[in-house]
């Protein structure tokens, strides 16, 4: 896993094999982060990661400027893993949870600029949350929303959806307050 630009751009790290969880690839990351600067200024951003698994984009979010990042994680691995990689970089703007992101989602008070959730594909909650996240308020009133699911999904109708974006067999749909 690497990041791929900031000041962090380069910067390699390896994840255990026995992890589940599946980093977004490079080639989708970079292009969905080309895709994000024509909405958000990463610099002083508040951005929130959930499902954030090996943490590739917890760091990607940090690298770009963000002043601070929220990572919910709920496997005790992932998050010590986290943990580690923030610590390995040293940088203090990187928060990691270990805990329900439904549950997170549904007690936060906090807004985010810019919140990302690549949950489980076979999650079957997944697809309520677009809908628990404008319900529960937790996007900033000129903040996007990014989402990554499988191919099956399709959340054009959604009355906060933007756009969505495919690379390769990985999607985004995108939604901001409207």
């Amino acid at each position: 896993m690497r990041v791929i630009t900031g000041i962090y751009k380069g910067r390699h790290f390896d994840i255990p094999r026995t992890f589940k969880a599946r980093p977004t690839t490079d080639f989708a990351k970079e292009n969905i982060f080309n895709v994000l600067n024509g909405y958000i200024d990463f610099e002083g951003a508040l951005a929130l990661d959930l499902f954030a698994g090996t943490g590739s984009i917890t760091l990607e979010m940090l690298s770009r400027g963000c002043r601070q990042v929220v990572s919910i994680e709920a496997d005790r691995d992932h998050y010590a893993f986290i943990k580690q990689c923030l610590k390995k970089i040293n940088d203090t703007n990187g928060v990691v949870i270990r805990g329900d992101v439904f549950k997170f989602v549904k007690s936060s008070r906090q807004q985010f600029d810019l919140i990302f959730a690549d949950p489980p594909y076979t999650l079957p909650e997944l697809p309520t949350i677009p809908d628990l996240i404008f319900e529960n308020q937790l996007l900033a009133p000129e903040g996007i929303f990014v989402f990554e699911h499988g191919k099956q999904y399709d959340f054009s109708q959604h009355p906060n959806f933007k756009e969505h974006r495919r690379y390769g067999s990985v999607n985004f749909s995108l939604f901001c307050n409207i």
